[in-house]
């Protein structure tokens, strides 16, 4: 397989549907946006900072960086500066954002441009990896396939926005391609990148051990190799130690952004009982709160993000067990235990909040879905689907409506 098939493959899908979320949430800041006031003028208000996000192309690229947006665009401005909310960031992409701006000077309105096209280039080149590794696991037939249903997954909204997750999706993908075809030095640092990136890129070294347990000849230099995994998180708890005074912030401040640890798969019995009174609190017609009574918004608005929330980890666990049984071993543990963490750090009164985030960067998800689509015919069908709610995601992200 030539190398140009891939980037070919993966630049198609990349900047048509990131080139689609762009439009469209340029029309839904435009329409339904903080001009209007109501709760999107009041989220905009709390947590948007115009200097960061309006200077330099308002409003063409502006939509794009709402929510956790804010908080990367501000680490990479100023650093963390002792504001224990930020400690929840890791700094791989931050920092990539900064270096990226470097030849402006670091200028604020720089730096959103210089996120997106960190953003950008890291989507492409995990795609192409990802073809890569489909071709290599299940055969070029599924390669494109799994592209495309990756790329318009609703959630994927967050790989054209200044959010990490195309950074860990690159660092995910290239651990699992580099260990699959023998190199372990590349394996650990994509590990150590994606830990650098977010905590869950710790999980990445099950997976990984598992796969060199498999070669035919386990050579302990190659498994040293994955000691790199836990570099990212090490080497931030030191800085925040040395700096801040305080190593274990990132996790300590879970409290701040109101997840906290219970007993493992709890979220996911929360979860069922947020959907639950969901339908219970649409049913009752009274838009005042009766079963969200802890929760700011529209009671209605509430309710329906539960049950969608709670649909989406109905799919995961399906797919999760489709896993296990279509593709080799290492994906599936790798996909269940990344499941496991944000069902054991459910969010009042929303326990399983930024699920489907958390769904778009497990890629053998989608190489899954491939598989199931292409035996019933329904590639086509699933993207349509998906483009519906990705369509969707991006109008309520764009208007300061919180999605996911």
């Amino acid at each position: 397989m030539r190398g140009s098939d891939a980037l070919r493959a993966a630049w198609r899908v990349a900047w048509t549907t990131r080139a689609a979320v762009l439009v469209v949430a340029i029309f839904a800041a435009l329409s339904f946006g903080p001009a209007g006031g109501g709760l999107a003028g009041q989220n905009a208000a709390r947590f948007d900072d115009p200097r960061l996000t309006h200077a330099l192309a308002e409003p063409l690229l502006a939509p794009l960086a709402r929510w956790d947006a804010v908080w990367y665009l501000r680490i990479a401005d100023s650093g963390y500066g002792g504001d224990a909310s930020r400690a929840a960031f890791f700094p791989l992409y931050p920092l990539l954002i900064r270096a990226a701006a470097a030849p402006t000077g670091g200028a604020p309105a720089a730096l959103l441009l210089a996120s997106l096209t960190v953003s950008f280039a890291a989507f492409l080149a995990a795609l192409t990896l990802l073809y890569r590794l489909v071709a290599l696991e299940l055969g070029r037939r599924f390669a494109s396939p799994t592209l495309l249903l990756l790329a318009v997954f609703p959630a994927a909204l967050y790989f054209g926005a200044p959010y990490s997750e195309s950074l860990f999706l690159l660092a995910a993908v290239g651990a699992f391609y580099a260990a699959r075809t023998g190199r372990w030095a590349w394996a650990g640092v994509c590990a150590g990148a994606a830990s650098a990136t977010r905590s869950a890129g710790l999980v990445l070294v099950i997976p990984l051990l598992m796969i060199w347990w498999s070669t035919r000849r386990r050579r302990a230099s190659d498994a040293a190799w994955l000691a790199l995994a836990p570099l990212g998180v090490l080497a931030y708890a030191a800085w925040l130690g040395l700096v801040e005074g305080d190593a274990l912030r990132f996790l300590d401040v879970q409290d701040v952004w109101y997840r906290e640890l219970t007993v493992p798969l709890a979220g996911a019995w929360d979860g069922f009982t947020a959907a639950l009174d969901g339908v219970r609190q649409l049913a009752s017609g009274e838009r005042t709160p009766v079963y969200f009574e802890e929760a700011a918004g529209d009671p209605f608005r509430i309710a329906a993000i539960n049950i969608m929330l709670f649909g989406a980890l109905l799919f995961a666990l399906t797919a999760c067990v489709g896993i296990f049984r279509r593709l080799p071993t290492p994906y599936g543990v790798w996909v269940a235990a990344s499941l496991l963490l944000p069902l054991s750090f459910p969010v009042t009164p929303q326990p399983l909040m930024s699920l489907p985030r958390f769904l778009a960067v497990l890629f053998p998800i989608f190489m899954w879905l491939a598989l199931v689509c292409e035996e019933r015919a329904a590639t086509a069908r699933t993207a349509a689907v998906f483009g519906v709610g990705l369509g969707l995601f991006t109008a309520q992200y764009a208007s300061w409506h919180w999605i996911s």
